[in-house]
């Protein structure tokens, strides 16, 4: 939350419903769904589970269809508002709003706050994603547009479907999640190639050497993998990388709808 406010009770978000206080249960939804020793309610609680995902994905399709062009912005909950990432964010929240994009963050704190700050005050749509999270604060103030949803894979699902690119900014685990999970879905094609950007070069200088060091020198990934990665702290280099990749991506599909057209006149 900003800094300075009034301190709040304790509160958690769970899809639509806002738990406080007593009324917090002792774990989230992700981890009743995954806990192994749990498999006997399968029958009685699964079922209802299913439907409940299944809600999920049909209220964030629901809600986001309409997005203009979007960017996922990813960074730690954890960063300062005097931390050089939360500045960061900030300013690339506004040069992709003032480049005619959504932005579209986990709704948090932190680096989250910072791009969705930046966006909103810049005139662009600030789009938040929330989760459920035992330390979960609820959507940052900034955020026009929110979620909140129970499981993970359901929101990460969001944050790819309607994002043209991810900037990735310092982050933790979960950070390294969405960029991991990001990189994956490209280079297996399981999506069409989007732009993966990593700003912080002192952050990220070391990840990247050893993904070329270790991981390529040993065979695990190719030189083509870490073309996936575009690394920069410049705001303004990393919107036009977007910009740049949307105008080839554009050129290629209308090549195909060419080839295509061609094919069924002949």
């Amino acid at each position: 939350m900003t800094e300075g406010r009034t301190s709040q009770p304790p509160e958690r978000h769970r899809g639509p419903v806002t738990l406080r206080r007593d009324s917090i249960p002792p774990s989230t939804a992700d981890q009743r769904l995954l806990d192994s020793r749990l498999r006997s309610e399968w029958k009685t609680k699964d079922a209802w589970r299913a439907l409940r995902i299944l809600s999920e994905f049909v209220e964030g399709f629901d809600t986001l269809a309409d997005l203009p062009p979007s960017v996922s912005v990813f960074g730690s909950a954890r960063s300062k508002s005097d931390s050089p990432e939360w500045k960061l964010g900030e300013e690339l929240g506004g040069a992709l709003a003032r480049a005619g994009y959504a932005v579209i963050t986990g709704g948090g704190p932190g680096v989250m706050e910072a791009a969705n700050k930046g966006a909103a005050e810049a005139g662009g749509l600030s789009v938040g994603l929330g989760i459920e999270l035992p330390f979960e604060q609820g959507l940052n103030e900034w955020v026009d547009l929110g979620i909140d949803f129970r499981y993970f894979f359901a929101r990460k699902t969001m944050f790819v479907k309607y994002a043209q690119a991810f900037v990735v900014l310092p982050g933790g685990f979960g950070t390294l999640d969405e960029l991991f999970e990001a990189v994956t879905l490209v280079q297996t094609r399981k999506v069409t190639r989007f732009p993966v950007v990593l700003m912080g070069t002192a952050y990220w200088r070391g990840l990247v050497d050893w993904l070329r060091d270790t991981m390529q020198a040993d065979g695990k990934i190719g030189p083509e993998d870490l073309d996936l990665l575009f690394l920069t702290d410049d705001v303004d280099e990393a919107v036009q990388h977007i910009a740049m990749a949307g105008e080839d991506l554009e050129e290629v599909e209308a090549a195909s709808a060419r080839r295509a057209a061609r094919e069924a006149s002949g």
